[in-house]
């Protein structure tokens, strides 16, 4: 195998921060494309994607519990079983994703209908849903291949990659939605196609580097006999971690129900414009969490509990610095920041609000980031899914309806929910790793 420099914190965290950056941008391509086709489509797109998440967390039972196993196993000095789980993580993530790609073909209209979608709004999504979710299993094998470089320290490999696929996407949706260079105009199927295409170049790419690099297609006969222990701690780290992300993202489905029938169109607008806008806030501590998750696999790994225990607060520290001054700039500048996806004067004047708010939803998210994730990297996933279960359901979904319906706060309730939901989990967390309760957790060996 092909071995990088040293595996520091910084020299994982920058590109899995470029890579992350480029990859929210495919969706804010996306959005700002079809922002100038139709609004509506525009937040459809945006209800599809998230019947694409929820469904996607299937991957992340497979794919965040081998990353934990990887990583350890590494740091153990064992490397057939990291190209073991490896092979078996793929072949897995490769049949379920084929299963729920046909789901979506076949029964996106309901799903969409389930939670709230209806009219014009049912009608973009559905078509987009179609396309996008038909092909969904190249988003499973694609996460997972670039689960096991980053692990290996290749985070460079996934960064080139998704600018890859970036400038596919990109140069796609101006041609199919803008109709460029004579093409007929495809609004949502436009973007749906330059989505798809992106994905099966990017994954195209990072089947041929995975075995240039790191592993060899004979890294499959390692399943025979098929390891029964590695299936067994794949589950028993990847569901409850997929819970986890399961319930944040079915809850903002409810959200987004709430939204659609309590609320104005305008109001759906401005959700979707300032979600995106607040993915750039916390980047940062998304790409400092996963390369944190990462070092804190290898040194649990290794049995370096105390190497482990320092550098979770070395990794918030620094991510907490970063997201409060990217919060604080984008209020500076939030009328400007809105007015990139809409002009309408209503628009601007909640998502400006909205934007205020978030500061106090992003102290609690970096919390939540940095410290979920090594506590994951420890092999500790029962506890951040229990509080999330109860947090994201009666302080998030539960305060969100309270506060935006019952006491028509309209959507700056949402966002008062959102962060009361974020802060509460993340002094939670901070208590958990403190006790270090997590270096039971160790699953090397």
């Amino acid at each position: 195998m092909k071995k990088e420099k040293k595996i520091t914190l910084f020299n994982l965290a920058w590109p899995i921060f470029i890579e992350t950056a480029l990859f929210m941008f495919l969706g804010i391509v996306d959005v700002a494309a079809l922002s100038q086709y139709n609004d509506v489509a525009a937040a459809s797109v945006n209800t599809a994607n998230q019947v694409v998440s929820i469904c996607t967390l299937v991957f992340t039972i497979v794919s965040g519990a081998s990353a934990v196993l990887i990583s350890q196993a590494l740091g153990n000095k064992d490397r057939a079983k990291a190209s073991r789980v490896a092979a078996l993580s793929i072949l897995l993530n490769l049949f379920s994703g084929i299963l729920i790609s046909l789901v979506l073909v076949l029964f996106n209209r309901p799903i969409l209908s389930f939670i709230g979608a209806e009219g014009q709004v049912l009608d973009f999504a559905s078509e987009y849903l179609t396309i996008v979710g038909g092909f969904i299993f190249t988003q499973a094998v694609l996460s997972q291949i670039a689960v096991i470089l980053r692990n290996h320290g290749l985070t460079k490999t996934s960064m080139y990659v998704t600018t890859i696929m970036n400038v596919v996407n990109t140069v796609l949706d101006l041609v199919f939605v803008l109709g460029l260079f004579g093409c007929p105009v495809l609004g949502v199927k436009g973007v749906a196609i330059a989505t798809t295409a992106s994905r099966i170049a990017g994954l195209i790419v990072l089947i041929v580097v995975l075995f240039k690099v790191v592993e060899k297609p004979s890294m499959f006969r390692l399943l025979k006999p098929f390891p029964k222990t590695d299936f067994k701690n794949l589950l028993k780290i990847g569901v409850p971690s997929a819970l986890e992300s399961f319930n944040y993202n079915l809850s903002q489905l409810v959200v987004t129900s709430i939204v659609l029938v309590f609320m104005t169109d305008a109001e759906l607008v401005t959700k979707t414009y300032v979600s995106n806008i607040a993915m750039f806030f916390y980047i940062f501590a998304v790409s400092i969490g996963q390369a944190s998750q990462i070092l804190i696999g290898h040194k649990v790994g290794a049995k370096d509990f105390d190497g482990a225990y320092k550098q979770c607060y070395r990794a918030f520290f620094i991510a907490l610095s970063i997201s409060m001054t990217t919060s604080l700039i984008g209020i500076l500048f939030r009328s400007q920041l809105i007015g990139l996806f809409s002009q309408d004067p209503q628009v601007i004047e909640l998502g400006s609000t909205l934007i205020m708010l978030n500061i106090f939803v992003e102290i609690g998210r970096t919390s939540n980031l940095v410290i979920i994730n090594s506590l994951r990297g420890a092999g500790d996933v029962i506890f951040p899914t229990g509080a999330a279960i109860f947090s994201m359901w009666v302080i998030s979904t539960g305060g969100s309806y309270l506060l935006a319906v019952v006491l028509n706060m309209g959507i700056s309730g949402l966002w008062i929910a959102f962060a009361a939901d974020e802060c509460f989990r993340g002094i939670l967390m901070l208590w958990r790793w403190h006790s270090r309760k997590w270096e039971s957790k160790r699953i090397a060996d």
